[in-house]
């Protein structure tokens, strides 16, 4: 199935899912569904409250996406993004920080890049394309919008395996070049991603990847960044004044 996300807020934005599945904006009665993946998919952790997904919708409702299972009617994946400045963030800020604890208040109207908050896919729906068409809606929305770019962070999820025999640099480099597959890093990069650096602390409590993750980027060829403006200049917190 194609679907083409509301031209004008997702110029560009068509998607492939296959038949059965739906593409849409969030709604206020996804939000218990949407707490219910979240624990699916992060059983550790504890799931997005209804008062934190309004707020979500509230600061940028249309960078807020879902796909439905239209035959059971339930969301079968999600993906919320915001658009930041970078110039106000280091390299290495951790989720709390980009997200301003989960509140998205950091929100900025005018920033040019569109931030992957979060992407979840419910276990019983997932290797279904739905994380590829739901990367693909955000994209259309950084086109429609003209924004520079796409960021976001990738769980480095098998490095606990190397750690001692590779660097984090070592690993996201093998990744990036085919020779190691890291669950998670290894999809993001068929999706069309590419990873910036390795970074530590961007999900403190993610033993699996011994607390490391890589910064990834898609780049809007339409209006791609000033040189300036490179992610990987980004100062890191170790290195502020």
């Amino acid at each position: 199935m194609t679907t083409e996300i509301h031209p004008a807020a997702h110029e560009e934005a068509v998607v492939h899912l296959p038949d059965g599945y739906s593409i849409r904006s969030m709604e206020t009665g996804d939000y218990p569904e949407v707490g219910l993946i979240c624990a699916a998919v992060y059983p550790g952790e504890t799931p997005y409250t209804e008062a934190e997904l309004a707020d979500h919708h509230a600061v940028f409702p249309e960078g807020q996406f879902v796909v439905e299972h239209e035959p059971s009617g339930r969301v079968a994946g999600v993906h919320f993004t915001l658009r930041l400045d970078l110039a106000h963030f280091h390299l290495d800020d951790d989720w709390e920080t980009l997200t301003e604890h989960d509140t998205f208040a950091d929100h900025d109207p005018g920033g040019h890049t569109l931030y992957t908050a979060d992407m979840m896919t419910h276990p019983r729906h997932q290797h279904h394309g739905i994380a590829r068409a739901l990367t693909e809606a955000a994209r259309g929305l950084a086109r429609g919008r003209g924004l520079w770019r796409m960021v976001g962070g990738s769980r480095l999820s098998g490095y606990h395996e190397w750690v001692g025999r590779l660097s984090p640099d070592e690993y996201v480099d093998r990744v990036s070049r085919g020779e190691m597959v890291d669950p998670v890093l290894t999809a993001h990069l068929h999706d069309g991603w590419q990873a910036v650096a390795p970074i530590f602390g961007y999900l403190p409590r993610d033993e699996e990847s011994a607390g490391w993750s890589a910064v990834i980027q898609w780049l809007n060829d339409a209006c791609p960044p000033p040189p300036g403006f490179d992610v990987s200049r980004l100062s890191r917190r170790s290195n502020a004044s």
